[in-house]
């Protein structure tokens, strides 16, 4: 079992990352300042396809527990979901002496996280994710929150979890597309990172994306570990925690462009694709690197299908993103593998032509 500390000026805690570790929950909870009086929040396939651990955990003899199985997705992430949670936590007779622990993917976790940052101003909080793409990126960093009027993750707030527990046993069961989908931010970190992990994960990726235990605790130990280092930086996206969102403005253009019917991970690819684009149109990235970095993107293509999109009204969606600052889209850019560029603005023009050359591949 690997340990990756987020060291932050308050509330720093530890991602504990190993097959076969959920069982340890209660062992870290023993040994760290926890509540006991535990409230579950359970994504309803990870409770249909996983019901001796989830049995194991929520039925204690030692401890105040109950659940709430909720099933979840883009449209549901939402103030009514959060809603439920808080609902069950006050019919249960829980307050301000409480944990949510959160298992599934990061659409509950995000509910899950807010709703604790909520719930009487603030409860403690555990994230166990049960996805890739929950496992290497949303679940490490303390940002939760909802959609909201076809603006995503608008409503939502920092409070980070007291601890994050990866088990690896729950990831083996994904079907094909979710395990697609935890590689498009496992690719954007190749590309935050260094070029030994983009050259390691493009030689490591299956042709299937079938995971093998040893590069896949590598994949999840490395992006764990970047996200940790930045957070621990700059905890509230002041300043570099921005790199994180390489590729995102577009993949959050592109998912509310398609009406949520491609997934985030998904979206995340595309959106790369069209940064690497962008950074090419304005001469930060050479063809020379632009060819090789697409190289990776390329193993995704037969994977993502977008079959029609609307460029001006993406263009539009990302003039809503939070990020932006005095009615300007700042985008994050590349220059090459862990040289990127924050902030930097394009012309309309520029951006349309980025948004047709990243998506062409997968039409």
């Amino acid at each position: 079992m690997n340990r990756i500390n987020v060291n932050l000026e308050k509330n720093s805690y530890e991602v504990l990352i190993g097959k076969n570790i959920s069982k340890y929950l209660f062992r870290e909870i023993e040994k760290g300042e926890f509540y006991k009086n535990i409230f579950f929040a359970i994504d309803t396939n990870v409770n249909k396809n996983h019901p001796e651990v989830i049995d194991n955990l929520v039925n204690s003899d030692k401890y105040k527990s109950n659940k709430i199985t909720l099933k979840l997705n883009e449209y549901s992430k939402s103030y009514s979901s959060v809603e439920k949670i808080h609902s069950a936590l006050l019919t249960k007779g829980y307050g301000r002496d409480s944990l949510l622990v959160s298992i599934g993917g990061g659409i509950i976790g995000d509910v899950a996280g807010f709703a604790a940052a909520t719930f009487t101003r603030g409860i403690q909080y555990i994230n166990l994710p049960t996805t890739l793409l929950a496992a290497v990126d949303s679940s490490v960093g303390g940002k939760t929150g909802i959609n909201f009027s076809g603006a995503k993750n608008i409503v939502g707030s920092f409070h980070q979890p007291k601890l994050v527990l990866i088990d690896t046993k729950f990831l083996y069961t994904l079907p094909k597309d979710e395990v697609v989908c935890g590689f498009g931010e496992i690719v954007k970190y190749a590309f935050l990172s260094e070029e030994k992990f983009y050259t390691y994960l493009l030689k490591n990726i299956n042709d299937d994306f079938s995971l093998k235990e040893s590069s896949l605790l590598r994949f999840i130990n490395e992006s764990v570990q970047y996200k940790s280092d930045v957070v621990s930086k700059d905890e509230k996206e002041s300043g570099i925690r921005k790199l994180l969102n390489l590729g995102h403005t577009f993949a959050h253009a592109i998912e509310v462009d398609q009406n949520h019917k491609i997934k985030h991970g998904q979206a995340v690819i595309a959106g790369l694709n069209c940064m690497l684009n962008l950074s090419l149109q304005l001469d930060l990235l050479t063809p020379e690197r632009f060819k090789r970095y697409s190289l990776l993107i390329n193993k995704f293509v037969s994977e993502i299908k977008i079959k029609k999109y609307d460029a001006a009204n993406m263009y539009k969606i990302m003039l809503k993103d939070k990020k932006n600052r005095d009615g300007k889209i700042k985008f994050v850019l590349m220059k090459k593998v862990g040289e990127i560029l924050l902030d930097v603005e394009a012309e309309k023009k520029e951006v349309i032509t980025a948004i047709h050359n990243g998506l062409k591949i997968f039409c």
